[in-house]
Protein backbone atom coordinates (compact mmCIF):
# COMPACT_ATOMS: atom_id res chain seq x y z
CA UNK A 1 0.00 0.00 0.00
CA UNK A 2 3.34 2.47 0.88
CA UNK A 3 4.06 1.93 -2.50
CA UNK A 4 0.64 2.70 -4.07
CA UNK A 5 0.50 5.98 -2.23
CA UNK A 6 3.96 7.08 -3.40
CA UNK A 7 3.24 6.67 -6.86
CA UNK A 8 0.04 8.54 -5.92
CA UNK A 9 1.62 11.60 -4.37
CA UNK A 10 4.19 11.74 -6.52
CA UNK A 11 1.81 13.36 -8.91
CA UNK A 12 0.28 16.12 -6.98
CA UNK A 13 3.10 19.17 -6.97
CA UNK A 14 0.44 20.36 -4.37
CA UNK A 15 1.91 17.87 -2.04
CA UNK A 16 5.83 17.63 -3.21
CA UNK A 17 5.71 21.37 -3.41
CA UNK A 18 9.21 20.97 -5.75
CA UNK A 19 10.06 18.51 -3.66
CA UNK A 20 11.09 14.66 -3.28
CA UNK A 21 9.00 12.23 -0.97
CA UNK A 22 11.66 10.83 1.39
CA UNK A 23 9.30 8.63 3.51
CA UNK A 24 5.85 7.72 4.40
CA UNK A 25 5.02 6.31 7.89
CA UNK A 26 1.91 4.91 8.70
CA UNK A 27 -0.54 6.66 11.57
CA UNK A 28 -2.18 4.57 14.13
CA UNK A 29 -5.67 5.60 15.58
CA UNK A 30 -8.52 5.65 12.64
CA UNK A 31 -11.39 3.24 12.14
CA UNK A 32 -12.38 4.57 8.65
CA UNK A 33 -9.49 5.70 7.10
CA UNK A 34 -6.23 4.43 6.41
CA UNK A 35 -3.59 7.33 7.77
CA UNK A 36 -0.60 8.51 6.99
CA UNK A 37 2.90 10.53 7.70
CA UNK A 38 4.36 11.68 4.63
CA UNK A 39 7.93 12.91 5.22
CA UNK A 40 9.20 15.26 2.59
CA UNK A 41 12.86 15.91 1.90
CA UNK A 42 12.27 19.39 2.35
CA UNK A 43 11.49 18.66 5.85
CA UNK A 44 7.92 19.06 5.56
CA UNK A 45 5.00 16.93 6.50
CA UNK A 46 2.13 15.81 5.42
CA UNK A 47 -0.99 14.08 6.58
CA UNK A 48 -2.72 11.70 4.56
CA UNK A 49 -5.64 9.59 4.75
CA UNK A 50 -6.71 6.60 2.26
CA UNK A 51 -9.67 4.64 0.77
CA UNK A 52 -10.92 3.05 -1.84
CA UNK A 53 -11.99 5.10 -4.50
CA UNK A 54 -15.23 4.62 -4.16
CA UNK A 55 -15.19 6.49 -0.78
CA UNK A 56 -13.79 9.90 -2.28
CA UNK A 57 -17.24 11.43 -1.04
CA UNK A 58 -16.37 10.90 2.05
CA UNK A 59 -12.69 13.41 1.50
CA UNK A 60 -14.73 15.46 -0.49
CA UNK A 61 -17.42 16.17 2.48
CA UNK A 62 -14.28 16.31 5.00
CA UNK A 63 -12.84 19.34 2.76
CA UNK A 64 -15.54 21.51 2.35
CA UNK A 65 -16.23 21.22 6.67
CA UNK A 66 -12.74 21.88 7.18
CA UNK A 67 -12.52 25.31 4.71
CA UNK A 68 -15.68 26.05 6.76
CA UNK A 69 -14.69 25.45 9.93
CA UNK A 70 -11.07 27.26 8.75
CA UNK A 71 -13.59 30.45 7.66
CA UNK A 72 -14.75 31.14 11.59
CA UNK A 73 -11.74 29.90 13.46
CA UNK A 74 -10.03 32.30 15.74
CA UNK A 75 -6.13 30.84 14.80
CA UNK A 76 -5.07 32.17 18.56
CA UNK A 77 -7.11 29.87 20.03
CA UNK A 78 -7.88 27.25 17.51
CA UNK A 79 -6.03 25.18 14.74
CA UNK A 80 -7.72 23.28 12.22
CA UNK A 81 -6.18 21.85 9.05
CA UNK A 82 -6.23 22.68 5.39
CA UNK A 83 -6.82 20.91 3.11
CA UNK A 84 -3.45 20.87 0.53
CA UNK A 85 -4.72 17.91 -2.34
CA UNK A 86 -7.38 15.20 -2.94
CA UNK A 87 -5.99 12.84 -4.90
CA UNK A 88 -7.75 9.92 -6.81
CA UNK A 89 -5.15 7.11 -8.65
CA UNK A 90 -5.84 3.69 -9.55
CA UNK A 91 -8.55 2.37 -7.11
CA UNK A 92 -7.44 4.92 -4.09
CA UNK A 93 -8.02 8.30 -2.91
CA UNK A 94 -6.43 10.15 -0.88
CA UNK A 95 -7.00 13.00 1.54
CA UNK A 96 -3.37 15.14 1.84
CA UNK A 97 -3.75 17.93 4.73
CA UNK A 98 -1.88 20.11 6.31
CA UNK A 99 0.33 18.34 9.66
CA UNK A 100 -0.78 19.96 13.33
CA UNK A 101 1.87 18.98 15.91
CA UNK A 102 -0.79 17.49 18.21
CA UNK A 103 0.07 17.63 21.95
CA UNK A 104 -2.66 17.43 25.45
CA UNK A 105 -4.74 20.38 24.70
CA UNK A 106 -4.84 23.05 26.96
CA UNK A 107 -9.04 22.79 27.78
CA UNK A 108 -9.51 26.52 28.62
CA UNK A 109 -8.05 27.71 25.53
CA UNK A 110 -9.51 24.69 23.41
CA UNK A 111 -13.39 26.09 24.74
CA UNK A 112 -12.89 29.42 24.21
CA UNK A 113 -11.81 28.62 20.75
CA UNK A 114 -14.54 26.62 20.43
CA UNK A 115 -16.96 28.98 21.68
CA UNK A 116 -15.52 32.02 19.17
CA UNK A 117 -16.07 29.20 16.07
CA UNK A 118 -19.72 28.90 17.27
CA UNK A 119 -20.26 32.81 17.70
CA UNK A 120 -18.40 34.28 14.78
CA UNK A 121 -20.20 31.88 12.46
CA UNK A 122 -23.80 32.39 14.27
CA UNK A 123 -23.05 36.37 13.14
CA UNK A 124 -23.58 35.28 9.42
CA UNK A 125 -26.89 36.23 6.89
CA UNK A 126 -27.36 32.31 7.24
CA UNK A 127 -30.63 31.68 9.10
CA UNK A 128 -31.01 28.09 8.46
CA UNK A 129 -30.16 24.98 9.69
CA UNK A 130 -28.53 22.24 7.35
CA UNK A 131 -26.24 21.67 4.62
CA UNK A 132 -26.13 21.74 0.99
CA UNK A 133 -24.81 17.97 0.60
CA UNK A 134 -25.16 14.43 1.60
CA UNK A 135 -22.38 14.43 4.69
CA UNK A 136 -21.03 11.60 6.73
CA UNK A 137 -21.09 10.47 10.36
CA UNK A 138 -18.42 8.06 11.32
CA UNK A 139 -18.99 5.43 8.18
CA UNK A 140 -23.00 6.44 7.96
CA UNK A 141 -24.56 8.99 5.73
CA UNK A 142 -26.08 12.46 7.12
CA UNK A 143 -28.82 13.61 5.15
CA UNK A 144 -28.33 16.88 3.44
CA UNK A 145 -31.46 19.52 3.12
CA UNK A 146 -32.21 22.87 4.59
CA UNK A 147 -34.68 23.66 7.47
CA UNK A 148 -35.61 27.26 9.11
CA UNK A 149 -37.05 25.17 12.16
CA UNK A 150 -34.21 23.61 14.11
CA UNK A 151 -37.03 21.28 15.86
CA UNK A 152 -37.86 20.08 12.13
CA UNK A 153 -34.60 19.60 10.98
CA UNK A 154 -33.12 18.00 14.04
CA UNK A 155 -35.73 15.13 14.18
CA UNK A 156 -36.11 14.82 10.29
CA UNK A 157 -32.63 15.19 8.76
CA UNK A 158 -30.49 13.95 12.16
CA UNK A 159 -32.68 11.59 14.37
CA UNK A 160 -35.07 9.86 11.60
CA UNK A 161 -33.14 8.60 9.20
CA UNK A 162 -30.74 6.68 12.30
CA UNK A 163 -34.54 5.47 13.77
CA UNK A 164 -35.40 4.19 10.06
CA UNK A 165 -32.38 2.11 9.84
CA UNK A 166 -32.26 0.92 13.51
CA UNK A 167 -35.54 -1.10 12.26
CA UNK A 168 -32.84 -3.43 11.46
CA UNK A 169 -32.28 -4.31 15.21
CA UNK A 170 -35.55 -4.21 15.96
CA UNK A 171 -36.97 -0.21 16.38
CA UNK A 172 -39.95 0.59 15.08
CA UNK A 173 -40.17 4.03 13.98
CA UNK A 174 -44.44 4.70 14.50
CA UNK A 175 -43.47 3.90 18.17
CA UNK A 176 -41.94 6.73 18.21
CA UNK A 177 -43.64 9.17 16.30
CA UNK A 178 -45.52 10.94 19.39
CA UNK A 179 -42.18 11.40 21.18
CA UNK A 180 -40.74 12.94 17.18
CA UNK A 181 -43.66 15.31 16.98
CA UNK A 182 -42.82 16.65 20.98
CA UNK A 183 -39.33 17.17 20.17
CA UNK A 184 -39.87 19.02 17.03
CA UNK A 185 -42.13 21.56 19.03
CA UNK A 186 -39.64 21.37 22.21
CA UNK A 187 -36.47 22.18 20.35
CA UNK A 188 -38.19 24.84 18.31
CA UNK A 189 -39.65 27.00 21.74
CA UNK A 190 -35.84 26.61 22.57
CA UNK A 191 -34.55 28.96 18.94
CA UNK A 192 -30.88 28.76 18.91
CA UNK A 193 -28.83 30.46 16.94
CA UNK A 194 -27.76 29.17 13.65
CA UNK A 195 -23.92 28.38 14.36
CA UNK A 196 -21.60 26.06 12.50
CA UNK A 197 -20.44 23.38 14.25
CA UNK A 198 -18.09 20.53 14.12
CA UNK A 199 -20.73 17.76 14.63
CA UNK A 200 -18.51 14.56 15.96
CA UNK A 201 -16.82 16.31 18.54
CA UNK A 202 -15.45 13.82 20.76
CA UNK A 203 -12.12 13.72 22.61
CA UNK A 204 -10.36 11.61 19.68
CA UNK A 205 -11.15 14.46 17.39
CA UNK A 206 -9.30 17.47 19.15
CA UNK A 207 -6.35 18.23 20.46
CA UNK A 208 -3.80 20.61 21.39
CA UNK A 209 -0.51 22.00 19.27
CA UNK A 210 2.74 23.36 20.29
CA UNK A 211 1.52 26.59 19.74
CA UNK A 212 -0.84 25.86 22.81
CA UNK A 213 -3.82 26.41 20.84
CA UNK A 214 -6.70 23.86 20.85
CA UNK A 215 -6.58 21.70 17.66
CA UNK A 216 -10.04 20.51 15.68
CA UNK A 217 -10.59 17.94 13.14
CA UNK A 218 -12.38 15.11 11.46
CA UNK A 219 -15.74 16.71 11.43
CA UNK A 220 -19.21 16.28 10.53
CA UNK A 221 -19.99 19.49 9.88
CA UNK A 222 -22.99 21.01 9.31
CA UNK A 223 -24.85 24.37 10.43
CA UNK A 224 -27.09 23.67 13.33
CA UNK A 225 -27.68 24.86 17.31
CA UNK A 226 -23.91 24.58 19.07
CA UNK A 227 -25.43 22.84 21.97
CA UNK A 228 -25.03 19.70 19.55
CA UNK A 229 -21.54 19.91 20.11
CA UNK A 230 -20.96 20.91 23.67
CA UNK A 231 -23.53 17.30 24.35
CA UNK A 232 -21.04 15.33 22.22
CA UNK A 233 -18.32 16.62 24.42
CA UNK A 234 -20.06 14.99 27.67
CA UNK A 235 -21.47 11.86 25.29
CA UNK A 236 -17.47 9.71 26.19
CA UNK A 237 -15.92 12.10 28.53
CA UNK A 238 -12.43 13.05 28.04
CA UNK A 239 -12.99 17.24 28.74
CA UNK A 240 -12.50 18.61 31.94
CA UNK A 241 -14.13 21.28 33.70
CA UNK A 242 -11.94 23.97 32.41
CA UNK A 243 -13.08 23.18 28.68
CA UNK A 244 -16.53 24.41 29.57
CA UNK A 245 -15.30 27.21 31.47
CA UNK A 246 -13.03 28.59 28.72
CA UNK A 247 -16.52 28.06 26.18
CA UNK A 248 -18.73 29.87 29.02
CA UNK A 249 -16.06 32.96 28.89
CA UNK A 250 -17.07 33.69 25.56
CA UNK A 251 -20.02 32.78 25.02
CA UNK A 252 -22.33 31.18 28.05
CA UNK A 253 -24.74 28.39 27.33
CA UNK A 254 -28.56 28.52 28.40
CA UNK A 255 -29.88 27.45 31.84
CA UNK A 256 -31.85 25.17 30.39
CA UNK A 257 -28.76 23.23 27.76
CA UNK A 258 -28.72 20.45 29.81
CA UNK A 259 -32.25 19.50 28.77
CA UNK A 260 -31.25 18.90 25.52
CA UNK A 261 -27.92 17.21 26.25
CA UNK A 262 -29.50 13.82 25.82
CA UNK A 263 -31.45 14.25 23.09
CA UNK A 264 -28.61 15.13 20.75
CA UNK A 265 -26.81 12.79 22.17
CA UNK A 266 -29.25 10.31 20.71
CA UNK A 267 -28.46 11.16 17.35
CA UNK A 268 -24.47 9.72 17.88
CA UNK A 269 -25.65 6.67 20.03
CA UNK A 270 -28.50 5.64 17.62
CA UNK A 271 -25.52 6.35 15.23
CA UNK A 272 -23.50 3.55 16.88
CA UNK A 273 -25.88 1.49 17.75
CA UNK A 274 -26.05 1.40 13.74
CA UNK A 275 -22.45 0.80 12.67
CA UNK A 276 -21.56 -1.34 16.16
CA UNK A 277 -24.43 -2.66 17.86
CA UNK A 278 -23.67 -3.81 21.50
CA UNK A 279 -24.39 -1.34 24.58
CA UNK A 280 -25.08 1.41 22.37
CA UNK A 281 -28.90 -0.35 21.38
CA UNK A 282 -29.75 -0.36 24.88
CA UNK A 283 -28.56 3.25 25.69
CA UNK A 284 -30.86 4.45 22.59
CA UNK A 285 -33.67 2.44 23.88
CA UNK A 286 -32.95 3.89 27.78
CA UNK A 287 -33.45 7.67 26.10
CA UNK A 288 -36.20 7.13 23.96
CA UNK A 289 -38.25 5.82 26.81
CA UNK A 290 -37.05 8.47 28.95
CA UNK A 291 -37.83 10.79 26.50
CA UNK A 292 -41.82 8.84 26.78
CA UNK A 293 -41.69 9.93 30.21
CA UNK A 294 -40.87 13.11 29.77
CA UNK A 295 -44.24 13.56 26.83
CA UNK A 296 -46.26 11.68 29.73
CA UNK A 297 -45.33 14.23 32.32
CA UNK A 298 -45.56 17.18 30.02
CA UNK A 299 -49.35 15.52 28.92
Amino acid sequence: MEDLIREALSNSSKVRKNSLIDKIIPVEGGCIHDAWCIHLENGIKVFAKSNHIDNVNMFNYEIECLLALNRFANQSYISIPRPVDLITYKNISILCLEWIDLKKSNQRILGKGLALLHKKSSETSNNEFGWDGEGFIGSNTQKKGWEKDWGRFFVNYRLRPQLIQAETWGINVENYEDVLLYLTSYLNAHHPKVSLVHGDLWSGNCGGTKNNSGALYDPASYWGDREVDLSMTKLFGGFSLEFYKGYEDIWPLDVTSKERTAIYNLYHLLNHANIFGGSYKQSSLNILKDLRCRLKTKS
